[in-house]
């Protein structure tokens, strides 16, 4: 058993943080939920209250929020080099970046996906201002390239670009060159394509 527990079901999140433990290497147990009996149970709401998915157990601490796990992975395992070290000057952009997508991005893409529209008086009151604003600072973020942190892949990749992706295949991204040019860059990482492959083959067995 590995002292890595993996919470997730193939059609949530969930695909961000296996992904991150595809690129981590290290030896991860997944335990597989569906929704409603599987994430409302008793065992699993004893590890997340809110009864959502993904988490990881790792030694006995639990860590919820995509972000979060992402985060922790990389700084729990430095060796990795999925997190650019202390006196290295581009951690400002991983932890910008990163919780960048997190929040504003987030936000921003829910908002486009349930029509909410923001006047421009109320442009103060939200934490992305608008859309277009969204996709601007993205663009920033990924102009020095060709990773969030300039040369090196990290955890902000993982996460701040499953964004990109998602949110080009879904529409709620404009497919911009950079975009694009960035999305085909980490679909084609093997540790992607992994973590797909296991989640595609876990949803064609509980279809059969």
């Amino acid at each position: 058993m590995s002292d890595l527990v993996f919470y997730t079901n193939p059609q949530s999140r969930g695909r961000i943080v296996h992904w991150m433990l595809e690129e981590l290497g290290e030896p991860y147990e997944t335990v597989w939920l569906d929704y409603g009996t599987g994430t409302k149970s008793e065992a699993y709401l004893a590890i997340n209250p809110m009864g959502k998915i993904p988490a990881l157990k790792h030694f006995g601490g639990v860590i919820t929020e995509v972000a979060a796990i992402c985060t922790y992975l990389a700084a729990r395992f430095p060796e990795k080099r999925l997190i650019p070290a202390v006196d290295d000057p581009n951690l400002a952009s991983f932890y910008r970046w990163l919780y960048f997508a997190a929040g504003p991005i987030e936000q921003s893409a829910t908002a486009k996906s349930l029509g909410w529209v923001v006047s421009e008086e109320r442009k103060k009151s939200v934490g992305f201002g608008s859309h277009e604003e969204v996709l601007d600072a993205m663009e920033i973020a990924l102009t020095p390239g060709p990773y969030v942190c300039g040369d090196q892949f990290t955890a902000a990749d993982v996460y701040f670009g499953s964004h990109v992706i998602w949110g080009m295949d879904f529409g709620n991204v404009e497919k911009r060159p950079l975009f694009e040019e960035y999305a085909e860059r980490l679909i084609a990482r093997p540790a992607s394509q992994c973590a797909n492959q296991i989640n595609q083959a876990k949803l064609n067995q509980v279809k059969s």
